[in-house]
């Protein structure tokens, strides 16, 4: 059986799919809103644009529940990025060890911390040329800390965006920065940072990457997934 309430009117399937990007991309955004609210979220605990910087690094490859873990106290022993740009990377290594992948991650975090150091003043930068100029920052992370720090609207292509983003049928590559400007193309901008935090949320609770939950999914019947699926 289809779930869909919310006054969301039905349509046949054949409508649904041939209905273009923009306007399914529309549609679900209105949903997923409806579902979840207009609240900002952010899964990673943080105090302040590095420890959000730092903490985005260690995600990679990790889950935001881990990395809080190992954040609760990395960044008491380690409390400015002065203190990481200082740290001794074996040491440093057993410290995030729990992350996966420590060996890059530390070398990242302590020459991302010099770098903010040296190039930036001490402050984390906003612009995402800058951001990615540092160690262990790419387009994801960059836009992390642009759109939850400095509010500047920006798509994080994270594992939940891009597969569920592909289930709506807003694109069909794999590869992420095809995707963050494929979505940037159909997205209205003052809605990419929700989409990304409605998607996550999404992706965690009922469009999961081993076995989606379409009969349960409130988005089921604009998904052409789900509507193969149910």
């Amino acid at each position: 059986m289809i779930y869909c309430d919310k006054g969301i009117e039905m349509v046949s399937i054949k409508e649904r799919i041939i209905m273009n990007k923009k306007e399914r991309a529309l549609e679900i955004i209105k949903i997923l809103e409806e579902e979840y609210g207009t609240d900002y979220v952010c899964y990673l605990n943080h105090e302040n644009a590095w420890q959000l910087l730092f903490a985005t690094i260690l995600s990679a490859q990790c889950t935001d529940a881990r990395v809080n873990i190992v954040t609760e106290t990395l960044f008491k022993k380690y409390p400015s990025v002065e203190a990481f740009a200082k740290a001794d990377i074996k040491e440093l290594e057993q410290d995030i060890k729990p992350t996966g992948f420590y060996h890059n991650k530390a070398k990242n975090l302590i020459e991302c911390a010099k770098g903010i150091i040296e190039r930036f003043n001490g402050e984390v930068p906003s612009e995402l040329e800058d951001l990615i100029s540092l160690a262990g920052v790419g387009r994801k992370t960059a836009n992390v800390i642009r759109g939850n720090i400095y509010h500047e609207p920006s798509i994080v292509v994270d594992t939940h965006v891009k597969r569920i983003s592909k289930h709506f049928g807003l694109t069909k590559s794999n590869d992420p920065e095809k995707i963050e400007f494929e979505l940037m193309k159909i997205l209205p901008k003052e809605h990419w940072i929700l989409y990304n935090i409605h998607i996550i949320r999404l992706g965690r609770s009922i469009c999961k990457a081993r076995k989606p939950e379409c009969g349960k999914c409130f988005l089921c019947n604009i998904c052409p997934m789900g509507i193969k699926n149910t």
